[in-house]
């Protein structure tokens, strides 16, 4: 029990420091969520530049927005919130948002339905950056955040349909791709 009651002061000092803006603190707190972060921001990117980018613009939020972080929540998760928003920004800024209605989704199975099992983490992120920035970022949003369709089509401003049309179309291209990779190994 005291461990856990020293490990909340530690945390609740360290985020005092930043708000403080002592440079110590900031550079700790970067250095102990970086790892985790940047996967996030890799999952939304197309390159890892991109994801840097995305990166240190989300701390930038998250220093600037610690005095509204709860004490007893998760800092972790608030800080990951901040980075998927910071993604989908990034994404708005860079883009022009495709949308296509469900109607217009064609299924098509192909490949190896093991294909993904018999890929490692990394390849399974490079097929993830190959997509478009709108199937990967509703992709990421459904299947790695939880995000309901409902608030990615407020989020990204599209129609609910149009954000399962994609995560559609997106499932159906990372397939393939897969598929495309495991028969190479196959060879």
């Amino acid at each position: 029990m005291d461990i856990a009651i020293n490990l909340h002061n530690q945390e609740q000092n360290l985020i005092m420091a930043c708000i403080k803006q002592e440079r110590w603190a900031q550079k700790r707190l970067y250095e102990e969520h970086y790892g985790k972060m940047m996967g996030i921001c890799m999952r939304y990117s197309n390159n890892r530049e991109d994801a840097k980018d995305i990166l240190h613009e989300g701390f930038i939020k998250v220093y600037k927005n610690l005095t509204k972080y709860k004490p007893g929540t998760s800092l972790n998760a608030w800080i990951k919130r901040i980075m998927v928003n910071t993604a989908i920004d990034f994404y708005r800024k860079s883009t022009r948002r495709r949308t296509e209605n469900i109607e217009n989704a064609q299924l098509k199975l192909s490949g190896d339905v093991d294909a993904v099992s018999q890929c490692a983490e990394r390849e399974i992120l490079a097929a993830v950056q190959q997509l478009s920035p709108v199937y990967r970022t509703v992709f990421n949003m459904y299947v790695i955040e939880g995000y309901p369709h409902k608030e990615i089509a407020e989020h990204l401003g599209i129609t609910e349909s149009t954000s399962r049309s994609n995560l559609l179309k997106s499932r159906m291209k990372l397939q393939q791709l897969l598929a495309t990779k495991y028969s190479e190994y196959e060879q």
